[in-house]
């Protein structure tokens, strides 16, 4: 088993990293799970892993909740569903609630969380890739609204996250995928040698090597926990990590939340900011082509749907990266290097988005 801190003071914990991680689940946690514990999962993650996760809980009271499946679910009323069942089941402030799945099911679970009774314990137990290496990491939990994605959240720290390497073996092979997105991600802004070494295995990871696994999982996690410890709240360096998202935010939200995957769109995300980056002049061409050549080579999209100018716009402009009426863009420098720009022209913006569709 391999851990990783986040070291956040007296809110600082451990991601435990891992095969047979569910099994150990109360071991792990042994000095800090609470009595009463509300499980939020849905019927996809739950036939394979409730059953075991609840088998290692029987001294504990547990109820558990199955929302729907998909991220358009990860909204307002599956959040009042899940509060009305807690309400009615007696849970009060000293339970603790547990996400069991991707990252909608963690987004979901740690803002009821935050919210139930002003705050309850929380653990994280992440079943996609997608999950293990980004969204369960470093406390934003959220819902969706109609007009964009993650309006409506807060931070909110876990108390452990519980990687279970196993329990990649029931995904989708597009799911797996998905998750390389944001794997590629921490390389292109934070790591060159870590990009290197992704470059080097790409086949590995694929193939679901469990070593190259392992590694690319704990380097991920290793590069979130340091940007978290260092800007919790994203008032600077954390923006880094939202590389490909504010375009990738957009393709989401116009194709209604399930077309598109998260990683999916957030592989076009990044060639969009990417280009972006070369046509004004901050990023080589050589690691342009390098940075495209690593998420074809991991069979991610590098093309943008093709929707009209004004409907990008319209939905960029609900982003929560728009400061003082101006979009905000993270954009690679160099491989392992990141920078947030403002200023760019509409029309240049536009003409990328064109190119890249």
């Amino acid at each position: 088993m391999a851990e990783v801190q986040v070291s956040l003071g007296e809110r600082s914990y451990t991601i435990h990293i891992g095969n047979e991680q569910l099994a150990n689940f109360r071991t792990t946690n042994a000095h800090k799970l609470n009595k009463q514990l509300f499980i939020i999962t849905n019927p996809t993650v739950s036939q394979y892993y409730l059953k075991p996760l609840l088998n290692v809980l029987t001294d504990h009271h547990v109820d558990f909740f199955e929302m729907r499946d998909g991220e358009q679910f990860k909204n307002l009323d599956s959040y009042a569903e899940i509060m009305d069942r807690l309400i009615s089941k007696g849970y009060n402030r000293d339970c603790g609630i547990i996400a069991l799945g991707g990252g909608v099911v963690g987004d979901l679970a740690g803002f009821v969380a935050a919210t139930f009774q002003r705050g309850v314990d929380f653990y994280q137990i992440p079943t996609t890739l997608l999950s293990q290496v980004d969204s369960s990491v470093g406390g934003k939990t959220a819902v969706n609204h109609p007009h964009g994605k993650n309006l409506i959240g807060a931070f909110y720290q876990p108390k452990s996250v519980t990687i279970d390497i196993d329990c990649l073996q029931t995904l989708t092979e597009r799911d797996f995928r998905s998750g390389l997105a944001e794997i590629v991600k921490y390389g292109i802004i934070y790591d060159a040698d870590f990009f290197h070494w992704l470059e080097h295995h790409a086949a590995e990871l694929k193939q679901q090597d469990p070593d190259a696994l392992t590694y690319a999982i704990k380097r991920s996690c290793e590069i979130k926990a340091d940007v978290v410890a260092k800007d919790e709240r994203e008032k600077g360096l954390r923006a880094l990590l939202n590389l490909g998202h504010t375009f990738g935010h957009a393709i989401e939200a116009a194709t209604t939340y399930g077309e598109w995957t998260h990683g999916e769109a957030v592989s076009a995300g990044i060639i969009i900011a990417s280009k972006l980056s070369e046509v004004t002049q901050r990023l080589s061409a050589s690691d342009f082509r390098r940075i495209k050549e690593l998420l074809t080579a991991f069979e991610l999209p590098i093309h943008c749907p093709d929707m009209p100018w004004e409907s990008w716009l319209e939905y960029m402009q609900r982003d929560k990266k728009v400061k003082d009426g101006q979009l905000h863009f993270v954009l690679p420098t160099a491989i392992g290097q990141a920078d947030v720009v403002k200023d760019i022209e509409h029309t240049t913006v536009a003409a990328v988005i064109t190119e890249c569709c």
